[in-house]
């Protein structure tokens, strides 16, 4: 879900999927907005595309120190790809191969892949373990490595993005979504303000309660609630955090710093039936605002 920075340290060279066949295609196109495409990656090197986007913006743009391997290669990388799926954008208008055109991706874990391989990538952070387990009954989905080239860092760009997710979370029968977000920088109290306006306003209460795992927590409660300027606080919120809040999402209760990644991480946790009524009409209840 945004710029999703937990535990990135692992490095592994895992298989990847074979490339499908042309009569598979049309069904992971998930939308088109002029010249921009979003749809699931298909072939091995279309990966490899993505994790170079997201060096060029976790490395090269947010300061990340990824392992020696992958700062040689130029690859963000971890276990992780391996079964998640990957979600892109494309600019069809560049000139070249499919992997040429991808300036943005997602990377999606669904929750019985996620159990088949270990569990999800944010439970290193942050107690997903409890949250699932008050929550039998549904079916959960990680957001993660959320990256746009800088370029690119617009409204289309962001509704093909939420297009795609909300196309795959029906696809897949999901009840409710979450992933890290994150702040740039390791010092929480420069945040204050906007973590702060998040703990008072938009913290996931009740059965939807998470935090950061205890040994990382970090307080985001910096600011009495009388000092908090409301809507000063929403700009200093990072853009795609403002858009999951403007869909309905939560926060959990607690941050983590990353000092890899140079980053302070919430966690953004949305209930499927929590999305705003207001979004679901634009976006079509079947996804298909901006279906092919």
């Amino acid at each position: 879900m945004s710029v999703d920075i937990c535990n990135r340290d692992a490095l592994v060279e895992a298989p990847r999927p074979a490339a499908q066949a042309p009569e598979q295609r049309q069904s992971d196109v998930f939308g088109r907005i002029g010249n921009l495409e979003t749809r699931l990656a298909r072939t091995p090197g279309e990966i490899d595309a993505a994790q170079s986007v997201r060096y060029r913006v976790f490395v090269e743009e947010m300061g990340a120190e990824l392992p020696a391997e992958a700062m040689r290669r130029k690859r963000d990388v971890d276990a992780y790809d391996a079964f998640c799926d990957h979600l892109l954008v494309l600019d069809r208008s560049i000139e070249g191969d499919s992997e040429d055109q991808i300036v943005g991706t997602y990377r999606l874990l669904r929750q019985d892949v996620a159990m088949a391989n270990g569990g999800f990538y944010s439970a290193s952070e942050f107690d997903i373990g409890a949250l699932i387990a008050r929550h039998p009954d549904k079916r959960f989905m990680e957001l993660g490595r959320s990256c746009v080239l800088p370029e690119y860092r617009t409204k289309r760009i962001v509704e093909l993005l939420w297009q795609g997710n909300w196309a795959y979370a029906l696809k897949h029968g999901m009840s409710a979504m979450f992933g890290c977000a994150s702040f740039p920088g390791t010092q929480p109290e420069a945040h204050a303000l906007a973590l702060s306006f998040l703990r008072h306003n938009v913290a996931a209460k009740d059965e939807w309660a998470v935090g950061a795992l205890p040994h990382l927590a970090r307080d985001m409660d910096l600011m009495p609630v009388e000092a908090i300027n409301p809507k000063r606080a929403l700009m200093a919120l990072p853009p795609l955090i403002k858009g999951y809040l403007r869909l309905g999402a939560m926060v959990g209760s607690t941050a983590v710093v990353d000092k890899a990644f140079n980053t302070t991480d919430v966690l953004i946790v949305l209930p499927i039936a929590s999305i705003s009524d207001r979004y679901l009409n634009y976006y079509g209840a079947d996804a298909g605002r901006f279906a092919s």
